[in-house]
């Protein structure tokens, strides 16, 4: 038989079929410093911007990342950005125009009062990954050596909270 979902209350056994074709896309957050985040979410995680979308009237800027290798990804602006509509695991970061020069910080949710808690990022070898991060200079929220053993959580340049796992250990 094939698995069609855990049974808690709540759960719906038999989703409308329609929504079968539906697809999470993306989770957005803010930052204050786009060049910031966007060095720590291609450099230190490895993403790849595929589109920015500017709002003139609204004074912010959209950008969209995802983890790819590039191979599979189109040129042309517009078959991109219908690429990235269409995919899976897309982060969008939000950047208000002129928060790069004020003094406001986001609330990342993991203070009071609590709300939104983190991302998550799957990788192959957690005790690699978290010494490359370590060697990068990235904060740790919760090193692998404290709490739940075989999970980091690290810190993005807005404090917001990204969990560390190695499938298999979780």
């Amino acid at each position: 038989m094939t698995f069609n979902t855990e049974v808690q209350p709540g759960v719906c056994l038999e989703p409308d079929t329609v929504t079968q074709d539906y697809a999470f896309n993306h989770s957005m957050l803010r930052v204050k410093d786009p060049q910031r985040s966007l060095d720590f979410y291609t450099r230190v995680l490895g993403m790849r911007l595929l589109r920015r979308l500017d709002f003139e009237q609204g004074r912010f800027s959209l950008y969209f990342l995802a983890m790819t290798r590039g191979d599979d990804v189109p040129e042309d602006v517009a078959d991109r950005q219908a690429y990235a509509f269409s995919r899976s695991g897309v982060l969008e970061l939000t950047h208000n125009w002129g928060t790069e020069s004020d003094d406001s910080a986001y609330h990342n949710g993991n203070s009071e009062p609590r709300g939104f808690g983190h991302i998550c990022f799957a990788v192959p070898d957690i005790k690699a990954a978290c010494a490359r991060f370590e060697a990068l200079g990235v904060s740790f929220v919760k090193p692998l050596d404290r709490g739940m053993a075989n999970i980091a959580f690290i810190g993005d340049p807005d404090g917001y909270w990204i969990e560390i796992v190695q499938p298999g250990l979780v």
